[in-house]
């Protein structure tokens, strides 16, 4: 294996498409015979159960054929959800999946696999134009229609994802794609990961990309402290919008652009002097959109629990303006690991096979995905829509991925930032406004350098503490408020100030 400084410099702005396997069709599409053929073979079948329907339309895709059915009057659609299972044995499918309702028409879709599937391939569907002419922040990649259209879908708009699947489904494959696609599209600047990988080999391939902005994260600790960090930071960069008087990450974005391109950038409004040793306000940089991975969320919550459901309903709740989207994966949809809070705030569901009708109640609020066919084929349910889109996912090999992964690599390192993952003190790991365990057990290290600084300078802002001493968001608002417990600052004002209360050290003038 080459080494990360022996990679060449990519020239190209970003990377192409010709790193990504060539499709390669070596399958004979059903011709129009067979397809009447099986069409007559439908009427006669559903003839056998006493059901008279006509097949008025005939869709081929790359993997499956849906037929449409006019029912005679009077017949229940119930009746051939019912007939699933001895349809796929008189018709000799391994699995027919009936569709109840097509928007927009009057008939219902019987959905038979193909003798013969196709494979699609990510360079078909990054090639297409639906991809390349996206105006999108997020674009990911998810596969083909029915018809042979390419899908893709918009992250910033989701604005999180749930994905379910069991061994050999495709959801990680299904991952992956996702990720290559932001990766297509996005800068460094633009948008930034972090991942989370139980299971210590799926993800820990995009080790060393510039758009990480920590480690791929394998211990659930870490996973636990990650996931705080993304609280602490959406609550930073929601102060940030409301002082400039944005809604979301993208008008806070197009704001900065159009100050500095007038000239007159601006300057950091919640900084305050003695902040740091700079003499005025820091100006303002573009925020990057940041996407947390999750590929085993299962694993995560049998080891972290409760705590973790809650740092993710509140990620879920209020992160979509400030431009943090989860996707969260797991093989067991079962109803302790997708529970109702974390369901409730994840509108946009993707399910690959699942091996009950309950796991697919579970993920999607209805069946149908245990009647998949595997191997990338999944239904895909966008936020505010009741009927999910069956899709035929992409395929990215590993030297697909690996390409991709190099070509940024030669780019750039990544720049971690420090504290992400860094240990909770305190018992109970808290966030900024919850109430602050202040016995000197589980008083923070820094806890001493920061009173005396703070004693010093006479400033008692968690930013400054933050910057002063190099720590994460969090930690920095815990230990201001262990001081106000201690009486060294006080409760912040109406403008969010504290009063430094503690004397200043002998000597001082």
């Amino acid at each position: 294996m080459r080494r990360d400084e022996d990679l060449p410099v990519p020239t190209s702005p970003m990377p192409t498409l010709d790193l990504l396997a060539p499709a390669k069709q070596n399958v004979e599409p059903a011709s129009e015979e067979e397809l009447k053929r099986t069409a007559m073979l439908v009427e006669s079948k559903l003839a056998d159960y006493k059901i008279k329907a006509k097949v008025v339309g005939v869709y081929p895709g790359p993997v499956i054929t849906r037929y449409e059915l006019d029912l005679a009057p009077g017949v229940k659609v119930s009746r051939i959800s019912g007939l699933a299972k001895d349809l796929a044995r008189a018709l000799s499918a391994s699995a027919v999946r009936v569709v109840e309702v097509i928007p927009g028409k009057p008939y219902i879709g019987l959905e038979l696999p193909n003798v013969n599937r196709e494979t699609v391939y990510m360079s078909q569907v990054v090639a297409s134009d639906n991809f390349q002419h996206k105006n999108s922040a997020l674009p990911i990649v998810l596969g083909y229609d029915i018809a042979g259209e390419a899908v893709v879908a918009d992250l910033s708009k989701m604005p999180h994802l749930l994905v379910a699947g069991t061994t050999g489904s495709g959801k990680s494959v299904g991952v992956n794609v996702m990720i290559l696609s932001l990766l297509y599209k996005c800068k460094p600047e633009d948008c930034r990961f972090i991942m989370i990988d139980p299971k210590m080999l799926e993800l820990s391939i995009y080790e060393g990309i510039p758009h990480l902005l920590t480690e791929v994260v394998t211990d659930m600790k870490d996973a636990s402290n990650a996931l705080r960090w993304c609280v602490g930071e959406m609550e930073r960069r929601y102060k940030l919008m409301a002082a400039v008087g944005v809604r979301n990450l993208a008008g806070f974005n197009a704001k900065l652009e159009e100050a500095a391109a007038a000239g007159y950038p601006i300057h950091d409004p919640l900084w305050r002097p003695g902040d740091s040793m700079d003499e005025f306000a820091p100006l303002l940089e573009k925020m990057p959109s940041i996407v947390v991975i999750v590929d085993e969320f299962a694993d995560m919550m049998m080891v972290v629990g409760k705590k973790v459901e809650e740092l993710i309903a509140r990620l879920a709740q209020k992160a979509r303006a400030a431009g943090i989207h989860l996707v969260l994966a797991t093989q067991r949809p079962s109803v302790d690991v997708i529970t109702g809070l974390i369901k409730a705030n994840i509108p946009s569901r993707m399910a690959f096979t699942v091996s009950t009708k309950t796991d697919s109640r579970t993920i999607l609020d209805q069946g149908g995905a245990e009647s998949l066919l595997g191997m990338g084929d999944m239904l895909y349910l966008p936020a505010g829509q009741n009927h999910p889109i069956r899709v035929h996912g992409a395929f990215a090999s590993d030297d697909d991925v690996h390409n991709v992964v190099n070509d940024w690599k030669a780019r750039g390192k990544p720049q971690y930032i420090e504290g992400i993952l860094e240990e909770d003190q305190g018992s109970d790991g808290l966030l900024p406004g919850e109430t602050p365990i202040a016995s000197d057990d589980d008083l923070d290290q820094l806890f001493d350098e920061v009173a005396a600084f703070v004693a010093e300078t006479r400033r008692g802002s968690v930013s400054g503490v933050q910057r002063k001493f190099k720590i994460g968001y969090n930690r920095a608002a815990r230990i201001v408020e262990q001081l106000e417990a201690h009486g060294i600052v006080s409760p912040p004002g109406h403008n969010g100030n504290r009063e430094v209360l503690a004397p200043p050290p002998v000597g001082r003038d």
